[in-house]
Parts: C-alpha cells; sequence; structure tokens
C-alpha cells in the first residue's frame, strides 16, 4: 500500500498511451499532455517500474515485453476506475419492486396515501408502502439506519435533530367541525365564538396543532376551553358529533370527516394560523435516485 500511496495513478492513462501508441508525441496528443509533460511521465513510470517500457529500434520505438504484458492489466484497471466512478444507475419506478417506508402522520395516512397508491398503481405498480407512526426525535435513528426512507407529514415548528434535512411538504388552512346538530347560520367562525365553545384538541408527540393555536390565541390574551385531548383524529371527530363542541383540524381533513360523520366545516376567525408540514430525510440518504424520485412524487401531492 505504501507503494501506491506514492504512486501517481494519471500515470496508469500515459502508460495506456504510450505503450499503445508507440509514440510519445501521439501519446501526447491523445491524453492532452505536452510533449514535454509526455516525456516526463515516461521517465516517471521507467522509475517505478524498474523497465525501459519503450526502446528506440531501427522501427521507432517500440514497447518492452513487460510493458506489453502490463498493457492489458492497465487497461482493465482503468477500465474499473471508470466504473467505478460513474454515476449510479437511475431509478427506475416502473420496474422496480422497492418497499418504501414511511414515518407519517394521521393527515398524511388518511388524505394523501391513498391518492398516493392510486398513481404509483399506474406508474410503478410493484412499488409497496409502508407506514408507521413517526418516532421519537423525527425517527433519527430509523433515518440514519435506513429502517424509515423519509418522514412526512410533520409540523415544522416542531423542533427536529440538527443535520436532518427538513423541507416544505405542503401549507395546510385549518377548518372547524362541528355537529350537524348544531342548527347555526354561520360558515365563518369570529374569534368570540370560537374561543366561547368547548373544543376537543387533538394532539400527538409528532403533530401537536393545538401548540399553534394555542400559542396563536395566546399573544391575543386568549385561551379555549378543552373537553377532551386526543391522539386520534376520528376519534376527536366523533366526540364532536355527539356533542356541542368543536375541534380544528387541517381543512383536508375535515372535509373528509364531513362526508363520513354527522358533522359539517366551518372556517376558522379571520387571520388564523395554517399548519406547515415537511418532508425529513437524512442527508446518508437524500440524493440517493429512488428517495430523490419519491420525494418529488409526495410534493405533487399537496
Amino acid at each position: 500500500m505504501s507503494g501506491l500511496r506514492q504512486f501517481d495513478l494519471n500515470l496508469l492513462i500515459q502508460f495506456e498511451a504510450l505503450i499503445t501508441e508507440a509514440h510519445v508525441s501521439r501519446a501526447a496528443e491523445k491524453v492532452f499532455l505536452s510533449q514535454s509533460a509526455m516525456s516526463h511521465a515516461l521517465n516517471r513510470l521507467r522509475e517505478h517500474l524498474n523497465d525501459p517500457l519503450l526502446v528506440r529500434t531501427q522501427n521507432g520505438l517500440q514497447p518492452t515485453k513487460r510493458a506489453l504484458q502490463l498493457l492489458p492489466k492497465v487497461r482493465e484497471t482503468l477500465l474499473n476506475i471508470e466504473r467505478f466512478l460513474a454515476p449510479p444507475e437511475m431509478f427506475d419506478p416502473a420496474k422496480s419492486d422497492r418497499s418504501f417506508k414511511l414515518a407519517c402522520t394521521d393527515f398524511f395516512e388518511a388524505v394523501t396515501l391513498p391518492k398516493l397508491l392510486e398513481y404509483l398503481q399506474q406508474v410503478a405498480p410493484h412499488i409497496t408502502i409502508e407506514v408507521e407512526m413517526i418516532g421519537e426525535h423525527a425517527s433519527q435513528d430509523k433515518l440514519e439506519s435506513g429502517a424509515v426512507d423519509i418522514v412526512v407529514g410533520m409540523d415544522r415548528s416542531q423542533p427536529i435533530p440538527a443535520g436532518l434535512i427538513n423541507e416544505v411538504w405542503q401549507v395546510q388552512d385549518f377548518a372547524c367541525l362541528i355537529s350537524v346538530n348544531q342548527m347555526t347560520p354561520i360558515n365563518t367562525m369570529t374569534l368570540k365564538q370560537y374561543v366561547a365553545k368547548n373544543h376537543v384538541v387533538y394532539s400527538d408527540l409528532t403533530e401537536d396543532t393545538s401548540s399553534i393555536i394555542d400559542d396563536w390565541l395566546a399573544l391575543k390574551n386568549l385561551s379555549r376551553n378543552h373537553i377532551a385531548r386526543t391522539m386520534d383524529y376520528i376519534a376527536a371527530a366523533s366526540i364532536v358529533a355527539k356533542t356541542d363542541s368543536i375541534m380544528t383540524l387541517p381543512k383536508e381533513m375535515a372535509q373528509l370527516f364531513s362526508e363520513m360523520l354527522p358533522v359539517r366545516v366551518l372556517a376558522p376567525p379571520k387571520s388564523f394560523p395554517k399548519l406547515e408540514m415537511g418532508i425529513i430525510t437524512h442527508p446518508l440518504f437524500d440524493q440517493e435516485s429512488d428517495i430523490v424520485w419519491l420525494k418529488q412524487i409526495l410534493k405533487g401531492f399537496v
């Protein structure tokens, strides 16, 4: 290994040109060097290999026996180096049977995943998607080990470990859900009406939308009274359907529940905050062509 450290690998390129051409000037032109630089390279090769390599004869320069023996090995080495340095093969979703593991929120699983799978059935029918809840520290350990490919849907106001790549996935308006039994003609709540209601609050370890809203209210010296705090959107919506209460959640999720349960959607008060959700990857894998492809697909479903 010590000999290799002292050897300039560029000399392999120059060796191949010199022995193939058996002519210093033509070899220099082949690898875009000056004649003097190529002559210097030949002298260095002779010193390293302890062989004249090219010998002047009546018919011009001729390769020595050792030079001819080394030539195919040098060509093979150069070819292997080219293969090593070549960019990786691009991901082909149409042919791939890759299984992607996503750590995600309820919003992603309920709203985005069905549309994503419908699309993948058309363009990448052999790809599978597995989902799990987002773990501690934005699933950092699993992202680093490759056990999770992408974390998607996490509230970007939540802290994540330094070093993870956290890009905007989408920005979602909030909406309010109330029971259809609450006979009210309004479609948009005033701030006074909003804080006067009893609330069902949704929050979990990864998507604490309550903090976004309560922080906004606190800036106005206001707060809301909640009768329940849940870690499941469907449970919260079911409570709303049976009580004189409201819940606040991403607009698309609210619209989905209005089709499933006896609830209806109201717009929140003016200047209400929005939910900014992220798509998180680990720098170890962020530039892999399959991860790049899936991130682009996910960003299309907003």
